[in-house]
């Protein structure tokens, strides 16, 4: 009756020696962070920000690779079907792993396949409008909404993507109908607003934001739950009247999966870029919010966040078409 026992303790070893020489030889490649959106926006300036400074820790590439394409599918799929070894990373937020989760009846990907290495911001989102739009209040525009239905139309970055989400759902509260524009990107959606072309954009507030400084763009009102230090005049969603406010988390994730040492790694490693001052400063004065989660935190509020948006899109009757 030994023997068995004795083959379970040897066997045992062979795994410890084993995970123990795939973390010391962790990493010996370059390690992609896949990005679901065009360069430029406000998540690539954040997958951006992080890589280069988690390449000087890690001692090794680590290098952004834009796929976006399909309201954040394509490169979250390609994400989730590569190889669990912590080479290919995926540049996760709640429109791709929570939103997307309420707004497709069958996605080709499981957001729960994936875990997070760590969150480093939240981004709340601020709604601009064409300089000549003769509104300065969330009041104002709901009321001529109200009385106008469809007439006002609002861009978004694409179908399924948080400014697509965040405008849905504030408007679905406010009981008015304004029709969705989806670009491929926040850049081509700011083509067509400064000149006219469409009347509003509920943007990620740190892109929004040089617009605003530069006057191409107005400020109507901001998602978070308080005013941000770089808007202090412009009220909440929440001040206005709408009984919401969101701040969409953005971090590095991995395929569930991964083998325990690798993902002890980047985490460990992620925590020390985070934790930096000046990487902390880079994403503050661009309008983020810098958080600072232990592994079992993140993948809380990930989860709670997947059920609760799932349902609050489904129950507003929001599809990646509207």
């Amino acid at each position: 009756m030994l023997f068995p026992m004795k083959r379970s303790l040897v066997l045992l070893a062979c795994l410890a020696a084993a995970s123990a020489a795939l973390a010391q030889s962790y990493p010996n490649r370059p390690i992609r962070v896949i990005v679901p959106q065009p360069p430029g926006g406000g998540f690539d300036l954040v997958a951006r920000t992080l890589a280069e400074p988690l390449s000087r820790v890690m001692g090794n590439p680590v290098v952004v690779e834009n796929r976006p394409g399909a309201g954040m599918l394509i490169g979250t799929e390609a994400v989730a079907k590569a190889e669990p070894d912590g080479y290919t990373l995926l540049l996760g937020a709640k429109p791709n792993l929570a939103f997307n989760a309420g707004l497709y009846a069958k996605l080709p990907y499981d957001p729960k396949d994936f875990v997070p290495v760590g969150l480093a911001t939240f981004n709340p989102y601020t709604l601009v409008a064409r300089n000549d739009l003769p509104f300065r209040s969330l009041k104002d525009l709901v009321d001529f909404a109200r009385a106008n239905p469809g007439k006002l139309n609002i861009a978004s970055a694409g179908n399924g993507t948080g400014q697509h989400i965040i405008a849905a759902v504030t408007f679905h509260l406010a009981g008015v109908q304004i029709t969705h524009v989806p670009y491929k990107g926040a850049g081509p959606a700011y083509q067509d607003l400064i000149p006219g072309r469409v009347d509003l954009f509920f943007d990620n507030s740190a892109t929004a934001q040089p617009h605003i400084d530069g006057g191409r763009v107005k400020p109507i009102v901001v998602s978070s739950s308080q005013r941000l230090a770089s808007l202090p005049n412009v009220p909440t969603v929440r001040e206005a009247g709408l009984d919401f406010d969101n701040e969409t988390w953005i971090g590095y994730f991995a395929r569930r999966g991964t083998p325990e040492p690798i993902l002890a790694r980047l985490r460990a490693d992620f925590a020390k870029v985070v934790a930096m001052p000046e990487i902390a400063a880079t994403l503050e004065k661009r309008g983020y919010r810098v958080i600072r989660l232990s592994p079992k935190e993140s993948e809380e509020l990930v989860a709670q966040d997947l059920e609760r948006w799932t349902q609050l899109i489904r129950a507003a009757g929001i599809r990646a078409a509207d």
